[in-house]
């Protein structure tokens, strides 16, 4: 590395540790500078661009700090993008508001920490919902991490919003219980006796002794079922068995690559009935999912984050190319 990068990563490196450590409250740049910051960083990209039209081709690393910085910058920011809503994330969340307080939602969250930027943020979103509206979630986890995300998004409704704290009570409100392996084959059973796959909940507490799961024996006694998934098993298993074999209503958010695999499920079928109400597609359906709910958070700002990055790999792509064709035409 050279001299000249080595000190530019540094100094990178030291503003966001002076940010980190010494600013009395979270930095924000204002609306202002936020203009100014983009106006910044497009002139770099022109300046790249004309350099690299004479011939003076940067290294990889200048690439590198450029993506990083794309990333960085709009945790700082204090707008967000247009955000438009899709019929898919309108039908989840209309599907919720006509659940009456007291509707009993399970909720599986099948994903891990690996999924969590795209997932993570509409599980709190939805978990937030739930909490205020008088929901009751039932929690489990076909994936192994699972039950320790939604415990997050728990915990993340009542930072959110500290009266929760008071008013929702475990065993009562909401149960997590817990991770059970055997991917579809639990589904399945479960569809017969949720006890029988859950004899206890993640506290070890037996099932009969929790309120919420009184007269709660399978899917019948569920009103709505809500899959967080970022694989198998996920919200294809879900569906097939869950909702087209015991006629459950869901609804699902997926990461951004497994999305595609389940708008098949929600046309709807001869009898009338859609297989999947309505489908959270990554990082945008969860930033949607925020807005309809009027909490606005971590989805919003990554999907800022996420489009700064693609429209930064756009911008190296065409300049590559000229590079590319440039270069050609030198050596002939």
């Amino acid at each position: 590395m050279k001299v000249k990068e080595l000190l530019a990563a540094v100094i990178i490196v030291l503003f966001f540790l002076l940010c980190y450590f010494f600013s009395p409250k979270p930095v924000q740049f204002s609306p202002t500078v936020s203009v100014v910051v983009i106006i910044l960083l497009s002139l770099a990209f022109v300046y790249v661009f004309i350099r690299t039209f004479q011939g003076k081709f940067i290294g990889r690393r200048t690439v590198f700090v450029f993506v990083g910085v794309s990333l960085l910058l709009p945790f700082f920011m204090q707008f967000s993008l247009p955000v438009l809503i899709s019929p898919e994330v309108r039908s989840v969340y209309d599907a919720l508001e006509e659940l009456p307080p007291g509707s009993k939602v399970l909720a599986s969250f099948d994903y891990d920490p690996a999924s969590a930027p795209e997932l993570q943020p509409m599980a709190d979103a939805f978990m937030k919902y739930a909490f205020e509206h008088g929901l009751k979630v039932i929690i489990m986890g076909l994936w192994p991490q699972g039950p320790q995300q939604a415990d997050q998004s728990v915990q993340a409704a009542f930072a959110e919003n500290p009266g929760l704290r008071d008013s929702i009570k475990y065993g009562r409100d909401y149960v997590n219980l817990g991770f059970q392996a055997g991917n579809e084959f639990v589904i399945l059973r479960m569809g017969e006796s949720f006890k029988a796959m859950f004899p206890t909940d993640l506290y070890n507490t037996p099932y009969d002794s929790i309120p919420l799961l009184k007269n709660v024996s399978n899917f019948s006694n569920v009103d709505f079922g809500m899959n967080f998934s970022a694989g198998k098993p996920g919200t294809v298993e879900w569906v097939q068995i869950a909702s087209d074999r015991y006629k459950l209503p869901m609804g699902a958010g997926n990461t951004a690559v497994q999305a595609p695999m389940a708008y098949p499920y929600m046309k709807k079928g001869e009898s009338g009935r859609k297989q999947l109400i309505g489908l959270l597609g990554g990082m945008a359906g969860g930033a949607e999912f925020e807005k309809l709910t009027k909490k606005q958070a971590k989805a919003t700002t990554y999907l800022l984050s996420q489009s700064f990055a693609h429209m930064v790999v756009i911008m190296f792509i065409i300049i590559g190319n000229v590079a590319f064709f440039r270069e050609k035409k030198e050596k002939e």
